[in-house]
C-alpha cells in the first residue's frame, strides 16, 4: 500500500498499516495529537455507569464528532490550498461575470438552431427538467481557454418507449485515431482538427419532448410555458444518437463512403485529385488527406453547415498530445503526466533518465 508519510512528506510502501484511530493531525506542527477516547473521569466505565450518565454519555459522543468535524475542515482546508483549485475566480463577483456571459453564449447558440420553441404546458406528456452544468476548458499546458456554461437536460428522469426509443451512437474507436496517426505519418500528411460547437443541438429529434424553462432565462408573462424540442438537448438519453444521425447523413450527401468496420471512418475520393479521411469523435472532427484542395473544401462546407471552431492542425485529442513535423509526428501524454506530478506535490522534484527495456529491439532506419 502506497501512504503519504505527513512528517516526511514523502510516499512510502508498506505491507501493512495501522490506523490509529485516536489521534489527529496538527497542520500547523505537522505532529500527531492525542485525542482522549474515554469516557469519564476514570480509566474505565462500566454499562452500569454510563447507563447512569447519560448526560456525560451524550457529552463525549458530540465532542468525539466535533474532533472529526475539526479534521474534516482541516483537509478541506488543505485541498483549498493546492494550486488545481486556483482556476476558478476567486470573487464572486468575477465569477457571476464569467458564468452569466456563458449562459447567454448557451442560449443564443439554442436560440440560432432554432432547438425548441414556447409551448403551453400539454396535460398528458411529461416534462423533463433542466439545469446548468459550468465547466472550465483548459489548453494543453494547463490554462485556461475558456469558461463554459451547459444546458443540461435531467435525462435520468426520461422513461424508455415513452421519451426515447434508441439511444446507442458509435464514437471513434483509439485504435483508429492511432491508425490515422500512423497512416498520416508514413504519407507525410498533415493532421487538422475542426470542433463542432454545441454539437448536440444540431440532432433532430425523431420523439416528442417537453422540457422546463431554464433557470435565470424565463420567459416574463409565460412562466406556465415550457419548451417543446425540435432538436436534442445535452442530457437527453437520445441526443448523441440524434447528432450521429444528423453528422452521417450530411457526410453521405457530401459524397463520402462509411467504412465497413469503423462507423465513424468516412473517405471521399477524387478522381486525378486525392483522397480525404475523415474521423469524429463525438463533436471532434479530425481530417487528413493527400489534397490540400479537398481539404480546404471539406472545411468549407462544415463550417457553412455548422457552427465550428478551426482548431488549425491537430495538437491535442481524447487526452493525447500529438506534435506534428516535417516527416514525423509525435504523440504523448504531457499534460496528464504533469497532473499527476502536481497532484502529489513532485512538480518540482528531480529527473533522471530511464533505461529501455532489455527486450525491446531498436534498429536505426535507413536515411534516403
Amino acid at each position: 500500500m502506497e501512504v503519504l508519510n505527513l512528517r516526511t512528506q514523502k510516499i512510502e510502501l508498506s505491507r501493512s498499516v495501522i490506523f490509529d484511530e485516536e489521534a489527529m493531525w496538527n497542520w500547523e506542527t505537522n505532529e500527531a495529537l492525542q485525542i482522549p477516547m474515554s469516557w469519564g473521569d476514570g480509566a474505565s466505565s462500566t454499562v452500569s455507569d454510563l447507563d447512569s450518565e447519560p448526560n456525560l454519555l451524550q457529552q463525549q459522543i458530540v465532542q468525539s464528532l466535533w474532533k472529526h468535524k475539526q479534521v474534516v475542515i482541516a483537509c478541506y482546508s488543505r485541498l483549498c490550498s493546492i494550486e488545481t483549485y486556483d482556476n476558478t475566480p476567486k470573487k464572486w463577483k468575477s465569477l457571476s461575470e464569467v458564468l452569466g456571459k456563458a449562459m447567454t453564449e448557451e442560449i443564443l447558440m439554442i436560440e440560432k438552431n432554432s432547438t425548441w420553441e414556447l409551448v403551453d404546458r400539454p396535460s398528458s406528456k411529461p416534462i423533463v427538467g433542466v439545469k446548468w452544468i459550468f465547466k472550465i476548458k483548459l489548453n494543453l499546458d494547463g490554462s485556461i481557454q475558456k469558461h463554459k456554461a451547459r444546458l443540461v437536460a435531467k435525462g435520468y428522469t426520461q422513461k424508455p418507449g415513452i421519451d426515447f426509443n434508441e439511444t446507442f451512437a458509435p464514437v471513434a474507436r483509439l485504435d483508429t485515431i492511432r491508425t490515422l496517426i500512423a497512416l498520416a505519418a508514413q504519407k507525410g500528411w498533415k493532421l487538422w482538427q475542426l470542433d463542432v460547437k454545441s454539437a448536440f443541438l444540431n440532432g433532430v429529434l425523431e420523439e416528442e419532448v417537453y422540457v422546463d424553462q431554464p433557470d435565470g432565462f424565463v420567459v416574463k408573462g409565460d412562466e406556465d410555458k415550457v419548451y417543446r424540442l425540435r432538436k436534442a438537448l445535452y442530457g437527453l438519453k437520445q441526443a448523441p444518437r440524434a447528432w450521429y444521425s444528423e453528422i452521417d447523413t450530411y457526410l453521405n450527401q457530401c459524397g463520402f463512403h462509411k467504412s465497413p468496420s469503423e462507423a465513424t471512418l468516412y473517405v471521399r475520393t477524387k478522381e486525378g485529385v486525392g483522397t480525404l479521411i475523415v474521423s469524429i469523435y463525438v463533436d471532434d472532427i479530425v481530417y487528413t488527406g493527400s489534397s490540400d484542395e479537398m481539404m480546404k473544401e471539406f472545411k468549407a462546407e462544415m463550417m457553412c453547415k455548422y457552427e465550428m471552431s478551426d482548431l488549425g492542425l491537430l495538437h491535442h485529442f481524447l487526452g493525447m498530445g500529438v506534435t506534428q513535423t516535417e516527416g514525423s509526428i509525435f504523440i504523448h501524454q504531457k499534460k496528464y503526466a504533469l497532473t499527476l506530478l502536481d497532484k502529489f506535490g513532485l512538480k518540482d522534484c528531480k529527473s533522471s533518465l530511464a533505461g529501455r527495456g532489455g527486450r525491446i529491439g531498436l534498429a536505426l532506419l535507413p536515411t534516403s
